[in-house]
């Protein structure tokens, strides 16, 4: 059977993870200004449940924010939320907090309590592509709910479901309000996806071109597999020559380099969110042997893969 670009958006979104979350749900009243700093590897998710804010991103760009708006912030780019641009900043991290249940807390500043206050739920997650993560790089700074109202109407129950949660708070909101998160998010993203990558050319050709996709497509199915440049040619029904200048040209790398970088996140998931033996994952990728797997996880990652699991093994305790 013949496997059409599609087939890689449905991969590409099934190896999508917003993992590691922290949820805050914060209420303000004017002025209020909060900033949440640069934070490599995690994206930020807000969601404007009641009242107005304006968003100020560390590049200087301000956006209007309305009570029922969303936004994803992919690379977690440092911003503020403030009642208004002349509004004094602290960071999220200096507010009291008080814990609701699990990952999701509250925060309450009320710098005049009398005014009508401001509702906003928050989260700050690891966010994976799988196979796919040059991808997050080529995504926009901010990316709005808003734009996709018309194309993906079903996001309108899923936003006043979030905004019915966060005002009535009634038993167990919090954990559906973060669940509704997940969702939302992922929305966002598989529609600016599904919507061409925006001026991401190279991922936009990757996806849309069937001969690309297929090969890519095989590599994600079966990344255990040691694929050569000839293997992957005759799966995109192409010669080899010609498939490697247009796999460079697309992706900016090699098949050889894409098949190696693609394991190693694989191998993150599933030593740390997946907990299996080192070996087992070693041999699941495709290595022929435990030393092999290693050189190549810490040429590639930094850090050998007993390292990588002992870091998330702390994290998990704090």
């Amino acid at each position: 059977m013949t496997v059409q670009a599609p087939d890689l958006i449905s991969e590409l979104l099934r190896g999508m993870r917003l993992s590691g979350v922290k949820y805050r749900r914060i209420e303000a009243s004017a002025p209020f200004g909060v900033a949440f700093g640069f934070a490599p590897g995690k994206a930020q998710f807000h969601f404007v449940s009641r009242g107005t804010a304006v968003l100020r991103m560390a590049s200087g760009a301000t956006f209007t924010l309305n009570s029922g708006d969303a936004l994803f912030i992919p690379n977690g780019n440092a911003h503020a939320l403030l009642s208004d641009e002349h509004a004094a900043v602290t960071p999220v991290s200096s507010f009291p907090t008080e814990a609701i249940c699990g990952d999701v807390c509250a925060i309450t500043c009320e710098s005049c309590p009398d005014s009508d206050s401001t509702i906003i739920f928050s989260g700050c997650m690891d966010f994976e592509l799988g196979g796919m993560q040059p991808l997050i790089k080529a995504m926009p700074e901010v990316m709005m709910v808003s734009r996709l109202m018309t194309t993906w109407p079903e996001i309108h129950p899923l936003l006043a479901a979030m905004e019915r949660e966060s005002l009535t708070r009634q038993v167990g909101f919090a954990g559906i309000l973060a669940r509704l998160a997940d969702v939302v998010a992922a929305l966002i993203v598989r529609g600016w996806v599904e919507a061409g990558c925006g001026k991401s050319n190279g991922w936009l050709q990757v996806l849309r071109d069937p001969r690309l996709s297929r090969a890519i497509y095989a590599m994600h199915q079966q990344p255990g597999i040691n694929w050569s440049v000839a293997e992957l040619a005759k799966e995109a029904g192409t010669s080899r020559s010609v498939f490697a200048e247009r796999f460079l040209a697309a992706t900016g790398t090699t098949p050889a380099k894409y098949l190696s970088e693609l394991r190693m996140r694989l191998a993150i998931q599933y030593i740390n969110q997946e907990q299996q033996p080192i070996e087992t994952v070693a041999l699941r990728l495709g290595y022929s042997s435990l030393a092999a797997f290693s050189r190549a996880f810490k040429r590639i990652v930094g850090q050998s893969p007993g390292a990588v699991r002992e870091v998330r093994q702390t994290e998990d305790q704090v």
